[in-house]
């Protein structure tokens, strides 16, 4: 369905993709009711939810641990695990849930199949490393980080934010949105020329979905790894 046209509409003089805001509401509306109902019963004693909670928490704060110092690693914690959980779920939506209307146009996927969606997380991630730096080092000595190890490598540097912001949201698109369009090659195939086609590939096709699955946690994995690496540097005073 990636290949399909995505329905828009307008909303105060700016187009917007029907198919990321319903995809990004029901990966939304997703995450409220798991975190909803594995918290709602607490207990020193933990449930299965509870206990696949705090799993989840410790497993994105383990990936904080790897690169942010340790004293600053709590007050990311709850940024690492939206993102991580928000992410995984994004890449895994359009491999079992793909709508479309009647017109061909796809209004349910993979947020992350659009670079604008991805571009947009990557762009959040640099904002928040700004932010970081400036709140632990204040604006003069972050700022500085830009002109050293001398005053004229600035160029170089505003141009290594550009690639970090830009192979951060590629990256995660390029291997969600190659993903959903083999699949749904595969699945044309299936249908071609009936019985026999389908025979052979729907094998084909769980085997690859299920491959694609494994990608699209890697991936949100990577995502939080790389952006709390890109925060790290910016709450140290290079030298």
């Amino acid at each position: 369905m990636n290949g399909d046209p995505v329905s828009t509409f307008q909303f105060l003089g700016l187009t917007f993709s029907t198919a990321n805001v319903v995809s990004g509401l029901i990966v939304f509306a997703l995450i409220v009711a798991v975190v909803f109902f594995c918290s709602r019963k607490l207990a020193m004693k933990p449930s299965k939810g509870q206990n696949f909670l705090e799993w989840l928490i410790d497993f994105t704060n383990g990936i904080l641990k790897g690169s942010i110092p340790a004293d600053d690693v709590g007050k990311f914690g709850l940024w690492g695990f939206t993102l991580f959980f928000f992410l995984f779920l994004s890449n895994e939506l359009g491999l079992f849930i793909q709508v479309a209307t009647r017109g061909g146009a796809t209004i349910v996927r993979s947020p992350t199949s659009d670079p604008i969606a991805t571009l947009t997380f990557s762009l959040m991630t640099m904002m928040v490393a700004q932010f970081a730096g400036v709140w632990k080092l204040g604006y003069k000595r972050h700022f500085t980080n830009y002109l050293k190890p001398f005053v004229f490598w600035l160029p170089i540097s505003i141009f290594e934010e550009f690639t970090n912001f830009l192979t951060l949201g590629l990256r995660i698109f390029g291997v969600i949105f190659s993903g959903e369009m083999l699949l749904g090659v595969i699945w044309d195939l299936a249908a071609s020329h009936g019985i026999a086609t389908m025979v052979v590939a729907v094998p084909i096709e769980m085997a690859w979905q299920g491959f694609s699955a494994f990608l699209g946690a890697i991936q949100a994995f990577v995502f939080v790894t790389l952006s709390s690496v890109y925060i790290s540097q910016k709450l140290e005073v290079e030298e």
